[in-house]
């Protein structure tokens, strides 16, 4: 899958395809799947998660959070930092992962699920991505007030488990 969005500020720079100590290589753990890392302590971060796994019926999205060790081990190959909601490695036409943010990001995710997500997130797209990603920021901004925060991370349940690294 091909996940384009032209505006450089929501794409970073590739992530490392090396092997990460203690962990497979990207390429290994992602294939053609999105890998979403998202805050394990946000209660609405979970229920996006849930939503998720719930409508991909094709396998497409592997999920982490944030705070886990391989997600650690994967954000020290880039140039992020642990995200205060969501990032999305996704791979590239050269093979190596590159991260998707924000608005960008969700965009992402709904683009990989069956129909009628897809179609949506192409009318998303048309939304200038200034305006979006305020959008975005405003939502992560306010999550800890929409949504508890737990203490830590809860488990996803056994049947979910091999959608999580």
């Amino acid at each position: 899958m091909l996940c384009i969005d032209f505006a450089a500020p929501t794409i970073s720079r590739s992530v490392s395809n090396h092997q990460i100590p203690g962990v497979a290589p990207l390429s290994e753990l992602l294939g053609n799947r999105l890998l979403v890392l998202f805050d394990g302590h946000c209660a609405l971060c979970h229920a996006s998660v849930r939503w998720l796994l719930r409508r991909d019926r094709y396998d497409r999205l592997r999920f982490a959070a944030a705070e886990s060790p391989t997600a650690q081990a994967i954000l020290a190959t880039s140039t992020h930092e642990a995200p205060n909601s969501i990032l999305v490695l996704t791979p590239a036409t050269d093979g190596q992962p590159c991260i998707l943010t924000r608005s960008t990001a969700v965009l992402a995710c709904l683009a990989a699920l069956p129909a009628p997500w897809p179609q949506l997130a192409v009318l998303a797209r048309l939304i200038p991505l200034p305006l979006r990603d305020t959008a975005y920021r405003l939502i992560a901004h306010l999550r800890y007030r929409l949504a508890r925060r737990y203490a830590s991370c809860p488990l996803p349940a056994p049947a979910d488990r091999h959608h999580f690294l």
